[in-house]
């Protein structure tokens, strides 16, 4: 039992500073995800499609499939954590 404690303790000290990171990203992932397939996002990718951008920019945020992944895999994430939330509280581990 005493494993068991130890074990559940970093658990929960590990998954509430990730929480806390995740937290303060919210900002930058609801921007990003309001500027994916937005005019200036278009106007952006249409500028590097032309050369118009410097060479040394990083593009990531404007291949298609970068950001699109993103928020597939952030909507995972959001269903795991629902769904051990609900777990959580159905076997009243909270």
């Amino acid at each position: 039992m005493e494993r068991c404690l130890d074990t559940a303790k970093e658990a929960i000290e590990k998954l509430s500073e990730a929480m806390d990171v995740y937290q303060e990203a919210e900002k930058s992932i609801a921007k990003l995800f309001s500027y994916y397939g937005s005019v200036q996002w278009m106007q952006d990718y249409e500028a590097d499609e032309q050369g118009k951008l410097p060479e040394d920019l990083k593009r990531g945020v404007l291949s298609e499939d970068a950001v699109y992944d993103l928020i597939i895999e952030n909507r995972e994430l959001v269903l795991k954590m629902m769904n051990l939330a609900t777990a959580a509280v159905r076997n009243r581990t909270i």
